[in-house]
């Protein structure tokens, strides 16, 4: 049943099949392709603050898909179908999170590459910031799921939940864009460590969110 699941969420959530699903990735790219027109074609400005427009746009593009994560299934009675069927609410969102970031992250480093190039930014730079979305992507994913499912039933969920991941994403983008401008690896590290976190804890507290909606 959980592969079954993970399947229908991919099929969902995954870009140019899910409606919409490409949204982010398209935003992501656009925000890389605006930067220099605002900024100017110098390569040394461009070098120095496009990693960093870079976690901006990731953080950013993380904020469109939440409106669908969950919301829908729940008003669709799909969760409640699956607890019937004997499945934790805790596994549903776990396969949830992982769909979604399969959706989210690797389209976002991949659109990396033409961003990366549209920057200036080469090099020691390049791989410092493709490791940070590697590992940091995780951890984004995991916020926006827990936010999705906790605003979920409230009338003016979809605005929350940007006001709400931005301040609670602010560490993930500290040490990412940090370990650009240090040219070091430990803040890599850090930014490890929180999305680990963050995807250790995003399943129970959404599956409890899941659970209040319920008994609502």
């Amino acid at each position: 049943m959980t592969a079954a699941l993970l399947r229908r969420d991919l099929a969902q959530f995954f870009p140019f099949t899910g409606s919409g699903a490409a949204l982010p990735t398209v935003f992501f790219v656009a925000v890389a392709m605006l930067f220099p027109f605002a900024v100017g074609p110098d390569a040394k400005i461009l070098a120095r603050t496009g990693g960093g427009v870079v976690w901006i746009a990731a953080l950013l593009a993380a904020i469109l898909p939440l409106e669908r994560l969950v919301a829908r299934d729940i008003e669709l009675g799909f969760f409640d179908q699956l607890r019937l069927r004997g499945m934790a609410e805790e596994t549903m969102m776990a396969v949830r999170l992982a769909a979604h970031w399969l959706s989210f992250g690797p389209p976002l480093v991949l659109a990396t590459f033409p961003a990366a190039a549209l920057l200036r930014i080469e090099g020691e730079s390049f791989s410092l910031l493709l490791l940070g979305l590697l590992a940091g992507t995780p951890g984004l994913a995991a916020i926006g799921l827990m936010i999705a499912a906790l605003t979920a039933s409230l009338r003016a969920g979809a605005a929350l939940s940007g006001l709400l991941l931005i301040p609670l994403a602010l560490p993930v983008l500290i040490f990412g864009a940090g370990a650009l401008a240090r040219q070091d690896h430990v803040s890599l590290g850090f930014v490890a460590a929180i999305s680990l976190a963050l995807v250790a804890l995003a399943p129970f507290a959404a599956g409890a969110a899941i659970r209040a909606a319920r008994e609502n």
